[in-house]
């Protein structure tokens, strides 16, 4: 019987559905399912969710809930994360407070200001995990979901460079899905492999029948002037290659389209789009709550495209198959730094999961990801070494904050979302900095 320990299992419909694929598995189940959230009312409802799951789909999980996250952890095969430090309260001050200084954010948990806030914040806690996970369960995969995914995963791989960790979003996923959608081929027709950083990788090769697909992409564009209102395709027209983050993300991580008002009506951006879907989150869990104390069954989506499942899966029974995983850079990509958390595609059996050497990408790509790599380094350097000038010169270095404030704005936004968050950030990261301190 493998055993799975979710790590913020309160993320209720995130778990239903992780829940939900692995145990479509008829290998996985039996799995002993073990959930961990801080939040009583949230590791409730989990619960109960998880139990129901099981029973819809005649599965026969074992499910065990716990507060103490050593309990959980004890012993098992993979450790899920999907933590947010801080909560919605938190989520929403790194969109609200930037927004009252002049800089707009869509998402704002990746990089930038909103990225590097929700990185320091979660470090703590991902250290927290870490270092029981190498006494409770040291062969363990940790697979994380939470974000920023390059950051989080970069400080896992600094503080536990011994354990086994992978960074598992499902972008490069439905890009591949939902390009074949639009050029009109079915996707189990098509390869694909993407690299480049979480969130801002590219889709390096998609081919259909030994042919690329890219032509076909350029003329469904040409024929529709309205897919040009979309940020992924000035991306792709402008660098020939095409990002795997959706537009709303793929905003701002660059200075071209949040720093105006043209730009943003142009491009059909939605300023703050976060706080609204943090808001809806919410409302599910409330959802969920009610329809099991109702008795009522949750509705659970079909098929299973997220990767931790298929990956236990592969890991288990020794199925091979190739996925997408966030892992340090040692060799992966040639023109990224090395040791930078980097997307690639793997290989992942019954043997293990081995990333697979992408060379270097196209050399516009590469740049364009050079910003994000230098935020992600500066925060975990910050982190390292308890430097709070080191969190003001990373949001510096982000371009969406750089092509909206002068250094003195963004040392005075850093400054006041360090007394926001308080506690939630480490002690020495707690200090403000004067903006014209040599």
């Amino acid at each position: 019987m493998v055993s799975i320990a979710f790590v913020g299992a309160g993320s209720v419909v995130f778990t239903r559905q992780l829940v939900a694929d692995i145990l479509r598995y008829p290998e996985l189940a039996d799995a002993r399912l073990v959930l961990h959230d801080i939040d009583p009312e949230r590791l409730r409802v989990a619960e109960g969710t998880a139990r129901q799951v099981s029973r819809q789909l005649g599965a026969s999980a074992t499910v065990e809930a716990y507060a103490d996250r050593r309990r959980a952890l004890d012993g098992v095969d993979f450790v899920v994360n999907m933590i947010q430090v801080g909560g919605i309260d938190a989520t929403l001050k790194d969109l609200e407070i930037p927004a009252r200084h002049g800089l707009r954010q869509t998402i704002g948990d990746t990089t930038g200001v909103g990225g590097v806030f929700r990185a320091l914040r979660t470090f703590p806690v991902l250290e927290g995990v870490a270092t029981d996970m190498r006494e409770l369960c040291p062969q363990a995969w940790l697979l994380n979901y939470t974000n920023p995914m390059a950051m989080n995963v970069w400080w896992v791989s600094t503080v536990a460079p011994d354990l086994k960790v992978a960074g598992l979003c499902h972008s490069v996923y439905w890009t591949a899905h939902d390009l074949a959608e639009l050029v009109g081929v079915p996707v189990g027709e098509t390869r694909y492999r993407a690299a480049g950083v979480n969130h801002q990788a590219w889709l390096l090769e998609w081919d259909h029948e030994g042919e690329s697909l890219y032509p076909r992409l350029r003329e469904t564009i040409r024929r529709d002037p309205g897919l040009e209102r979309r940020v992924r395709v000035e991306i792709f027209r402008r660098l020939g290659y095409y990002p795997t983050e959706t537009s709303e993300h793929s905003s701002e991580y660059v200075s071209w389209f949040l720093r105006s008002d043209e730009q943003i009506e142009r491009y059909r951006l939605q300023p703050l789009e976060y706080v609204g879907i943090s808001r809806g989150n919410v409302a599910e869990f409330e959802a969920a709550r009610r329809a099991l104390a109702a008795g009522e069954d949750l509705a659970l989506e079909d098929g299973a495209s997220e990767y931790a499942p298929q990956i236990i899966h592969s890991l288990v029974t020794g199925t091979r198959r190739e996925v997408h995983v966030n892992v340090p850079n040692h060799g992966l990509v040639d023109n990224l730094p090395q040791d930078a958390v980097v997307e690639v595609p793997a290989e992942v059996d019954g043997d293990g999961l081995r990333p697979v050497p992408m060379g270097s990408l196209p050399a516009q790509c590469a740049a364009l990801n050079q910003p994000y790599v230098s935020v992600a380094a500066l925060t975990v350097e910050a982190a390292r070494t308890g430097d709070p000038r080191l969190v003001r010169q990373a949001v510096l270095m982000d371009p969406n904050a750089s092509s909206t404030l002068t250094p003195a704005q963004i040392w005075a936004l850093c400054d006041e979302l360090v007394s926001a968050h308080g506690d939630l950030l480490p002690e020495p990261l707690r200090a403000l900095v004067p903006a014209g301190a040599l």
